[in-house]
């Protein structure tokens, strides 16, 4: 059987994924500082996916009116072509934002045999809760979260006016998620080279 070389030599694509699109919001800053992190890799390529750009329809639709199908063509079509995904949200109400939900339930192919990170922020949880409750959703999906996180408690004092951390722990964080994502990209692809998932 020939095996697409590819799937071990080719970067990996990593969609990172703006959570939030409450007015305000501090995930651009937390988001952007990641996505610098792992574009210093040259094993993967980055694309930022911000939720608050494209208005997703909040009603689900097998067929989807011509507005709705013009905002999803902006989002599907990356989130396809993603090896894996990094999710970036915060904590609203001990969960996870309802856009975010949105953008995850209108679809279902994208996500499956792909690794799923996260990195939280919020106030004294750090957005852990929200992570947790994310777990047990990415699982119905196929997709396959991994266990290191980065998490931002008290935000808002965890970052300088140059959208950077004040400290350096973000940054070892940040190193050793992506090493795991890397791993299960790499593993995945290969797998599904031989054979796809669920045949």
């Amino acid at each position: 059987m020939d095996i697409d070389t590819t799937s071990t030599t080719a970067p990996i694509r990593l969609a990172i994924i703006v959570g939030s699109t409450r007015e305000g919001r501090f995930g651009p800053t937390v988001a952007n500082w990641f996505a610098d992190r792992a574009r210093e890799r040259d094993d993967m390529t980055v694309d930022l996916v911000d939720l608050a750009e494209t208005e997703l329809p909040a009603r689900l639709s097998k067929s989807p009116s011509p507005e709705a199908a013009a905002a999803l063509a902006a989002v599907t079509p990356r989130l396809d072509a993603a090896d894996a995904f990094v999710v970036v949200t915060p904590e609203y109400n001990h969960s996870y934002p309802a856009g975010l939900k949105n953008a995850i339930d209108w679809h279902f192919n994208e996500w499956q045999a792909k690794p799923v990170g996260f990195v939280s922020y919020g106030g004294m949880s750090g957005g852990l809760r929200a992570v947790e409750h994310l777990r047990p959703v990415f699982a119905e999906l196929h997709a396959v979260t991994v266990r290191d996180t980065v998490s931002f408690h008290n935000v808002w004092d965890r970052f300088g006016p140059d959208g950077r951390p004040v400290d350096d722990g973000a940054d070892k964080a940040a190193v050793g998620m992506l090493d795991q994502i890397a791993w299960w990209a790499r593993a995945v692809r290969e797998a599904r080279a031989i054979r796809p998932y669920g045949a």
